[in-house]
């Protein structure tokens, strides 16, 4: 709890914190903001430890969000509510960092965020804490694609993209030079 208090949520009480830096740093480092900026914070837990109910309780008193992680089983999976915003990080279904997502693991995450970003919850959410969270019309939704050691993140991305109808302004496809003839 200690931590998560004194996480700044603008960009101003950012600036305040770090101008607390130790003395050796003085000088190293460029510390400006051009003007007040909310901030939002995420956590990814590696460990069973914090899948309670009472860290939920406090990621949601502090608007933390919770990362949702998919970490092809190494670490847990939890899909608690705890802030305005939800974050997903897809390290690989099958293999950590390097599986690739099929269609049916795609179309899976499509309707998550679709709920999410609908203010909702999926019904078969995997979640630690009984408490419902604060009802909502929308949710901000990020995703990133964190299993790349095979160059696969970018196709994924590109194919959630196209399920969820956020596609048609890209300007490339993975794979392709821009500007070359297919």
């Amino acid at each position: 709890e200690t931590f998560l208090r004194q996480l700044p949520h603008d960009t101003e009480a950012a600036l305040a914190i770090a101008k607390g830096c130790e003395p050796r740093m003085e000088g190293r480092s460029c510390l400006s903001i051009d003007r007040k900026r909310p901030m939002r914070h995420a956590v990814e837990i590696r460990n069973a430890s914090f899948a309670t109910p009472e860290f939920i309780d406090l990621l949601r008193k502090y608007r933390v969000a919770l990362v949702v992680a998919d970490t092809a089983g190494k670490w847990p999976h939890l899909e608690d509510l705890t802030s305005d915003f939800v974050y997903i990080r897809l390290h690989g279904a099958e293999e950590l960092y390097t599986s690739g997502y099929t269609d049916a693991a795609l179309d899976h995450w499509c309707q998550r965020i679709q709920r999410w970003s609908n203010g909702d919850q999926p019904d078969d959410a995997r979640l630690t804490s009984p408490r419902k969270p604060r009802p909502r019309k929308s949710r901000a939704v990020y995703c990133y694609f964190d299993n790349d050691v095979k160059v696969r993140a970018p196709y994924d991305a590109r194919q959630l993209l196209r399920r969820l109808g956020l596609d048609e302004h890209l300007q490339a496809t993975p794979g392709q030079l821009e500007g070359a003839m297919v």
